[in-house]
C-alpha cells in the first residue's frame, strides 16, 4: 500500500445517505475519513482494494448519515428541564423560568447545564447546534470538551443579568469571546438579540453594525407568540417582522426562530430576503404557540432548519422527534401527503440547518471534502423491519435510541451507544446537586 492509500477509518455500511444528492441511498458502500474529513465513498469491494484502515468498523444493519444540526438551543436549560411545564409562553418565561435565571444562572450553572445537554445531543446523533443563553463562554467550554461544534451566540438582551449589565456588556464579553476561540476548528458564532420584544430599536442597529463588520449571522425569536405581535403594534405601529425589515436586519444571514404566526405577505417578505427559518415543533406545541406555516414556506423556498429550542420546554434535545413532527405537522396542515417527504425532513435536520449558519461547504451532508461528522444509526431492531426503504425508517420509525456510534471532524466520540468524551456519571451527579440547589 502507498502513503495516499492509508485512512484513519473506514466504516463499511449497510447504506449511506450522504443527503445530497437528494434521495441518494447507496447500499454496501464504504466511507473512509483521513485528517477529521471524508477523503472517499466507494463500494465495499472497492474500499478493500484501494485503501488500508487503522479503524476498519463493520456495520451492515447501519445507515450512515450526516451529523444532525440542532438550528436553536438554549442548552444550559437542561437544568431547567421539567421545572415549569404546562403554562403560556409569557406566564411560564415572566413568573418562572426568569426569576429562577435571576436568582441562580451563574457560569457554573452553564457550564454544567451545558455539560448536560452536549451528552444528550451528542448521543442523539446531534454533531453541532446553535446557541443562545447568558455566559456562552460556558457553554463553548462545555461543547469543546465534548468535542462537539457549535454556533455560539453572543447574546442581547435590554434587560440586566448575572452575565451583563447593559448592552455594552453583552456585546463586550460577546466579542472578546468570539475574538479568543474565532479560530477554533470547531466553534463559529452568530449575533443573538434575544426577541423583537426584549430588543430596542438601539441594540438592534449595533447588532446589524457588527453583523456587517463581522459577517455574523443573527439568530432571534420572531413571531413566536400573538402577544408579541400586538405588543409590537402597540408599541412601534408595526409587527415585529415589518420591525425588523425597517431597521435592515433581514437577509440571508438572518435566521428567524420560531415564526408560527405569519401573515401571506411575511412568508413572501422572508422569501424577498432569503432568510432562514429555524423550526421549532415541539416547544411550539407544548406552549400552545401554534403551528408554523411550514408548507407556504416551502413553497416559496425559504431554507428551513430543524431546532430543538430549550429542555425546558420541549423537554428533548432530540432532532429525532423534531424532524418527525415536523414531516408530520406539515402534511396534516396542509393537507398534501407530498409536502415533506422523509428525503426533506432530514435534510432540514441536517443540510438546511448548516446552510442556516453558513457552514454548508463544511458540513450537513456526506460529501468528499467534508468535515466527516458522521452517525451511524442501527436499522436492525424490531421497529425499523423489515427495511423497505432506510430513508422512510430513518424519519418515522427510528429514533435516538438507534444512533449506536458519532464522529465530529473524523473523531469518534459515540462508540456502542457510550459517550467517550464526557464523564456521564459525573455529569448526571452535578445534575441531581442543581436539582437540589433549586428545589431547597
Amino acid at each position: 500500500m502507498t502513503e495516499k492509500n492509508m485512512v484513519d477509518t473506514r466504516i463499511d455500511a449497510g447504506w449511506i445517505i450522504p443527503v445530497e444528492p437528494e434521495q441518494v441511498v447507496l447500499s454496501d458502500h464504504s466511507l473512509c475519513m483521513r485528517d477529521g474529513r471524508i477523503v472517499d465513498i466507494l463500494p465495499r469491494e472497492e474500499a478493500g482494494q484501494k485503501y488500508q484502515a487503522a479503524q476498519h468498523l463493520r456495520l451492515p444493519d447501519h445507515a450512515l448519515i450526516p451529523g444532525l444540526v440542532n438550528l436553536h438551543s438554549h442548552a444550559a436549560m437542561a437544568l431547567l428541564r421539567g421545572y415549569a411545564d404546562d403554562l403560556p409562553l409569557m406566564t411560564w418565561l415572566q413568573e418562572h423560568i426568569w426569576p429562577t435565571e435571576k436568582r441562580w444562572v451563574s457560569s457554573e450553572f452553564v457550564y454544567d447545564g451545558s455539560r448536560l445537554a452536549c451528552l444528550e445531543m451528542l448521543k442523539g446523533g446531534i454533531t453541532c447546534f446553535n446557541d443562545m443563553y447568558f455566559f456562552p463562554e460556558s457553554t463553548v467550554q462545555a461543547a469543546t470538551e465534548a468535542k462537539q461544534r457549535i454556533a455560539a451566540g453572543i447574546i442581547v438582551i435590554d434587560f440586566p443579568s448575572a452575565y451583563a449589565a447593559d448592552l455594552d456588556g453583552y456585546l463586550q464579553k460577546g466579542l472578546a469571546l468570539r475574538d479568543a476561540m474565532h479560530h477554533h476548528p470547531l466553534v463559529s458564532f452568530c449575533l443573538a438579540p434575544h426577541a423583537p420584544y426584549s430588543t430596542s430599536d438601539r441594540s438592534l442597529e449595533k447588532v446589524l453594525t457588527y453583523a456587517k463588520q463581522l459577517d455574523l449571522t443573527i439568530h432571534m425569536h420572531v413571531h413566536e407568540t400573538h402577544d408579541e405581535i400586538h405588543q409590537s403594534i402597540d408599541q412601534y405601529g408595526v409587527r415585529p417582522l415589518e420591525r425588523l425589515r425597517q431597521l435592515g436586519l433581514l437577509g440571508p444571514e438572518f435566521i428567524g426562530v420560531h415564526a408560527v404566526h405569519l401573515l401571506n405577505e411575511e412568508v413572501e417578505l422572508l422569501a424577498e430576503y432569503n432568510c432562514h427559518v429555524a423550526h421549532c415543533p415541539t416547544s411550539n406545541l407544548k406552549l400552545a404557540a401554534g403551528v408554523a406555516p411550514k408548507a407556504s414556506m416551502l413553497l416559496r423556498g425559504i431554507n428551513i432548519g430543524i431546532g430543538t429550542d430549550g429542555p425546558a420546554s420541549n423537554n428533548r434535545l432530540d432532532c429525532w422527534q423534531e424532524m418527525r413532527l415536523a414531516a408530520l405537522l406539515a402534511k396534516g396542515v396542509s393537507g398534501k401527503a407530498d409536502i415533506v417527504p422523509a428525503h426533506y425532513a432530514l435534510r432540514m435536520a441536517t443540510l438546511n440547518g448548516a446552510r442556516a449558519l453558513g457552514l454548508d461547504s463544511e458540513i450537513g451532508s456526506l460529501q468528499v471534502g467534508k468535515q466527516a461528522d458522521v452517525v451511524a444509526v442501527d436499522l436492525s431492531g424490531p421497529n425499523t423491519q423489515p427495511c423497505y426503504n432506510p430513508l422512510s425508517q430513518l424519519v418515522y420509525s427510528a429514533g435516538r435510541q438507534e444512533v449506536t456510534h458519532v464522529w465530529v471532524a473524523g473523531q469518534e466520540v459515540v462508540r456502542d451507544k457510550v459517550c467517550l468524551t464526557l464523564d456521564e456519571p459525573k455529569i448526571l451527579s452535578q445534575a441531581r446537586h442543581w436539582q437540589q440547589k433549586l428545589t431547597s
